[in-house]
């Protein structure tokens, strides 16, 4: 009886961080007490509700906040590592929030998923006894009294423009605004509007609450934002308490003063967005409704993958069109879709460090990843056999040959081993049986090889790995002249491990799996899902870009030991590369395997 499939090895450690913009900013105010007089009221609040709390015991706090509308991708995933790791680093507080404040593409179902997918990453937002897990939308009555203070000290008014007009008004890069013609608005006359939008009493999009900042200013995101929009929706969260909701660039900074944030970290499209950002949270000191110092934004480059596209929209069209099974397709660029294709948290990991933070952009190669999750996986997967596409082969003296050795025989087969893991020999050996007829690799067999092939052919003479040398002494064909069987004879006392067992030298080595024991499997052969480095770049349509080889599947063999593989379990199958279990369709009963990598860059030659 085979083995059950061995539990897989602890990965190694995260790398040592190296150093960047980011750290430098937060050593430097750490250094200079920058917020060494904050206070934390046990959870989020205006300021009187953090005068009252204890020092903060987070020496920073950084946070993570995704909106739940989609799955979270690649990109998503450097920023998870960036703020959990410098708050980890640093003997601060990462704060995961959902920034739900947009009702109509929001689901509980994309809260729950990346929930799931931040503690898969392998972080937490738990510290000091206290869940740090909070949602935007909890914020709705503290945002709502901000726009008010707004508007009684002149900083907010109701604008009834409509789209368009606002739209010429707010002007270009080279033409300033102009102002609109409800700007000059009292404030009680703001503030009753205001109140008319928030009790329903007008519809959708005929009126918006703009901040009073400057029309002229070189920087449109200064020219009068909108912070608040009527929208009849159900929320997630809220329900139908709210028929205005606001804008996300107003509620992003409130919302991380309330949370205490000291180093708000985003990437580099937000960078004009920061004059606002610290606008706002002046104007809300001023009032007293928040405390300095206030929370700082920082910006760095994100993450851009060659052959990867990473916009919801576009990632929507491949779901809804077909073009893949789903979001946790394992050729998509999400995070499910990494995790079933077999990608670990610590590749993940190490892509982030290896990639970089600062503010120049530019792209990686998706040679980067495979290489970060070959690197992981090298030292963690155990080793197994599969034939992916299997031609029988036949060892024609094998009855004489095992009369005439001491080898033991159960059923007219020999036990063969050989290590779970090459480098790890504490993990023991995995068995399994030879005989007469074995399962091998269709292209392991030429009638008239090319130069530089040392496999089958007639004559040549390969070691079976783990098992004896063979001498190819031909094949047979079906009627339509495919391959049906391969034959050769068996060399005795060249079995591996035994006395003697290299006096035979040969060049070849070729994986194998037993008739006798050998299990069916399905194997889904994944590759890059377009064939262009940058399949969106220049308007092109990325859809013309898929790559209609991204998918093979084919019936394979697989060794005994992978008998009982649990979902989600890893391996390296010898020769060809490293395979997951697939979490979804695996069953012990019909096994289904997904290349997650192969073991060289295939693409190398052809980029």
């Amino acid at each position: 009886m085979s083995k059950p499939a061995p539990s897989q090895p602890t990965a190694p450690p995260d790398p040592v961080k190296s150093s960047n913009f980011l750290r430098q900013i937060i050593e430097a105010d750490l250094a200079n007490g920058t917020n060494a007089g904050r206070r934390w009221g046990g959870g989020p609040g205006d300021g009187a509700h953090h005068a009252k709390g204890i020092p903060d015991p987070a020496r920073i706090r950084t946070r993570f906040p995704p909106e739940p509308n989609g799955y979270l991708h690649i990109g998503h995933a450097k920023s998870i590592c960036v703020n959990f790791g410098l708050a980890r680093d640093y003997g601060g507080v990462c704060h995961l929030r959902f920034d739900d404040t947009n009702p109509e593409k929001e689901d509980q179902e994309f809260v729950d998923a990346i929930i799931d997918t931040v503690r898969w990453l392998g972080f937490d937002w738990d510290a000091n006894g206290t869940s740090h897990l909070y949602h935007a939308s909890d914020y709705f009555d503290f945002m709502y009294r901000a726009a008010e203070y707004l508007i009684e000290s002149g900083h907010a008014y109701v604008d009834e423009q409509s789209a368009e007009e606002m739209r010429l008004n707010r002007g270009d890069f080279g033409k300033p605004g102009v102002n609109s013609r409800f700007r000059d608005r009292t404030a009680r006359d703001n503030l009753m509007r205001f109140r008319e939008m928030r009790d329903a009493k007008h519809l959708d999009g005929t009126m918006v609450l703009r901040a009073k900042v400057d029309m002229g200013s070189p920087n449109i995101n200064m020219r009068d934002p909108t912070i608040y929009r009527i929208r009849r929706a159900e929320h997630h969260n809220t329900g139908d308490k709210w028929c205005i909701y606001p804008m996300y660039a107003y509620a992003h900074p409130i919302e991380d003063a309330l949370e205490q944030i000291t180093h708000s970290i985003c990437t580099l499209e937000f960078e004009d967005q920061r004059p606002w950002y610290d606008w706002l949270l002046e104007r809300l000191i001023e009032g007293g409704l928040l405390n300095a110092p206030p929370p700082r934004q920082y910006e760095f480059a994100r993450l851009n993958l060659t052959y990867v596209i990473t916009s919801k929209r576009k990632l929507a069209a491949l779901v809804y069109d077909h073009k893949v099974s789903g979001w946790d397709d394992p050729r998509m660029p999400t995070l499910v879709g990494l995790r079933r294709r077999g990608y670990t948290p610590e590749s993940l990991r190490l892509l982030a460090e290896r990639t970089g933070t600062s503010k120049a952009g530019g792209w990686t190669e998706y040679s980067t990843l495979e290489g970060c999750l070959r690197e992981t996986l090298d030292v963690s997967a155990p080793r197994a056999m599969a034939v992916l596409d299997p031609v029988k082969l036949e060892i024609s003296n094998w009855d004489e040959a095992m009369a005439a050795s001491v080898s033991t025989l159960h059923n007219g087969l020999e036990p063969c081993s050989a290590p779970v893991h090459p480098h790890q020999p504490e993990l023991g050996r995995r068995n399994f049986h030879i005989g007469k007829e074995l399962w091998i690799e269709r292209g392991d067999y030429e009638d008239n090889p090319p130069k530089g092939f040392f496999r089958l052919f007639p004559g040549n003479r390969v070691r079976l790995k783990y098992g004896y040398v063979i001498e190819c002494t031909g094949c047979s064909r079906n009627a339509d002249g495919s391959l049906a069987v391969v034959h050769a004879q068996l060399l005795p006392d060249t079995k591996s491990g035994t006395p003697g067992s290299d006096a035979v030298k040969v060049k070849g080595v070729i994986t194998w799996v037993s008739v006798a024991d050998g299990i069916p499997a399905e194997v889904r052969l994944y590759d890059r899902l377009f064939t262009d480095a940058q399949p969106d770049g220049g308007g092109r349509d990325f859809l013309a870009c898929l790559n209609p080889h991204s998918l093979k599947v084919v019936q394979a063999v697989v060794e005994p030991t992978l008998a009982r593989a649990q979902p989600d379990a890893r391996f390296q199958f010898e020769r060809h590369g490293y395979f997951v279990a697939d979490r979804v369709d695996h069953r012990l009963e019909k096994p289904v395997f997904n290349l997650s990598v192969g073991l060289k860059d295939r693409w190398a030659v052809k980029v």
